[in-house]
Order: structure tokens, then sequence, then C-alpha cells
């Protein structure tokens, strides 16, 4: 029986900035890219890996790009919704068909699906958060490091407030960016503070809820009302730190995610196949957490 997998953590670029942009961000993290930063590329390393389903997570470093990088999602989930439809009409048909010619085996069944992004800096956060829930958008990414501002910062508490409002999901960066240096601006104590002070629903901390402070992790937010994902951290972790997340915060609260291109999704989820948990646990980190946060 196939495994079904959910990469909720994922990176691609438009077309004809995706090679420039996966040059400078390696060189900048000195890490390999593990995708050509297109859509297209990201598709093929998920199947490859036996990924069904990648989540995009676009960051806005600059309040300016919310228009051009709202747009490039929102054509992201049109194709989604097009390949989940029961029946896609026959134009889209002849375009996956042209698409299939050529391709990596595997490949053409994975699905994208983008959350929308926002800079804190934004000039009117409600009316540009609003314009992502009317378009669809199930969730918006934060990036502490990348937007130069603390997560518990009066600016990030108030977009979370909101999102949350509109139901949405906010998964933000947490811990050490490897490409950015000090300080790191979300912390597991800011990360607390936010969920203490806003109390949001759906929010997810990334890299096992911060990117080298696990320990810290586990010791202030281990059963805290809030998701974490597994990007960039399989290789990482170590197997008896990663367990000991599992038990103390609970399976059904983390997500499996690869951070690709800067991860290795194949490679990623030997890894986590190699970890002792038994198969429910397994299931649950894979898809159907995912699945439940998504409403898919």
């Amino acid at each position: 029986m196939e495994r079904k997998v959910i990469d909720f953590h994922t990176h691609a670029f438009p077309d004809k900035i995706a090679g420039k942009t996966i040059e400078l961000l390696s060189a900048k993290a000195g890490i390999p890219a593990h995708s050509d930063g297109t859509t297209k590329g990201l598709q093929r390393v998920l199947g490859e890996a036996g990924i069904s389903l990648g989540v995009l997570l676009p960051v806005v470093t600059k309040p300016e790009q919310f228009e051009s990088i709202t747009g490039f999602a929102a054509r992201i989930n049109e194709t989604f919704l097009r390949e989940s439809s029961d029946e896609p009409d026959e134009e889209y048909r002849a375009e996956r068909q042209n698409e299939k010619v050529g391709c990596t085996p595997g490949s053409a069944r994975v699905k994208l699906l983008s959350f929308g992004g926002i800079h804190p800096d934004s000039a009117d956060y409600r009316k540009e958060l609003k314009q992502l829930s009317d378009l669809g958008f199930l969730g918006v990414k934060l990036h502490p490091d990348y937007q130069g501002v603390f997560f518990d910062d009066i600016r990030y508490m108030r977009i979370i407030e909101y999102a949350s409002e509109l139901g949405l999901i906010i998964i933000t960066h947490a811990g050490i960016d490897i490409g950015i240096p000090g300080p790191v601006r979300c912390t597991p104590e800011r990360a607390k503070r936010v969920l203490r002070e806003i109390k949001p629903e759906k929010l997810v901390l990334a890299h096992c809820g911060g990117c080298g402070l696990w320990e810290e992790v586990i010791e202030t937010l281990a059963g805290e009302a809030v998701y974490m994902d597994t990007a960039y951290c399989m290789d990482n972790i170590s197997e008896e730190l990663f367990i000991k997340l599992c038990r103390t915060h609970g399976t059904d609260k983390i997500l499996f995610a690869t951070d690709c291109p800067w991860g290795n999704p194949k490679k990623d989820l030997e890894t986590f196949l190699s970890m002792p948990l038994i198969n429910e646990e397994q299931e649950k980190i894979l898809h159907r957490n995912a699945e439940h946060l998504l409403g898919i």
C-alpha cells in the first residue's frame, strides 16, 4: 500500500527569478539546494520522494512585495483547485497531458498548495489579510528574521490576532536561521508569550518549534496548543531529542515537512521513517495532522 505524505513546508519562486534566488540564498546560508527553485522542480523532487502534496510558504521581505507574491501564490492555488476537481475542464486536461511528456515519474501527481505572505510593516495589515482570506488562502507565512521583527512585537501580535479571527493558519520561522546572524527573533519564550496573549488556534512553529533550540522548546513549549513542523530538522535534530519532543508535545501536533529546496525530501522521509514511532504516530505526522489543519 502506498504511503500518503504531505510536506507542510516548501519553497518555490517564479520561473524568471528562481535560479538567481536559489543561488543567492544558497550562498547566504552556505547550504546546497535540492531543487532548481521552480514549482515544477519542486514537484519533481517531491515526486521522487513519494510525497503527494507540498505546501508552499512565500516570504514577503518588503511590504511592497505583497501584491506580486499574492498573485504568484493565487495562480498556484488555481491549479490546485483544478487538480482537485472531480471534473477538470478539457483545456486543463490538455495542459496536464502536455506537462507529463518528458517529466520524471511521479512528479505529475504532486500537487502544490500555497499560503500567502504578509509583512509586519504592511500599511494596512487588516486589508491584506482579508484579501488573502477572500481569495481562499488557508494560511499565511511569517519570517521574523527575514522581516527583521521580533515575534512578540505588537505588529506580529495584531497580524496573528486578526488572521486567527479570519480562520487562517499562521506559520512562522522559529529558532535560528543559519543564513542570518543573530539575534534569534522567534525564541520559545517569545512564542510562548504570543500563545499566552493571543491564543491562536492554528499557529505552526516551524523547525520543531525552534531550529537549534530544541531543549528549550521541550522545556518551554511542549504540550502547548501549537503545531510544530519538522522542516530542516531530520538531519539536524538527534533521534533522542525528536522522540522526546514527540512524547512530551504529542504526535497529534507535529507536521512532517522538509523545507525543500533546503531540505532533501527523499532523505528526510527516510530518516523520519527510521525513527522509533508506531504506525499510527507516523500516519498522524505524515498526513493526518496536516489534513485536519488544512481541512482537506
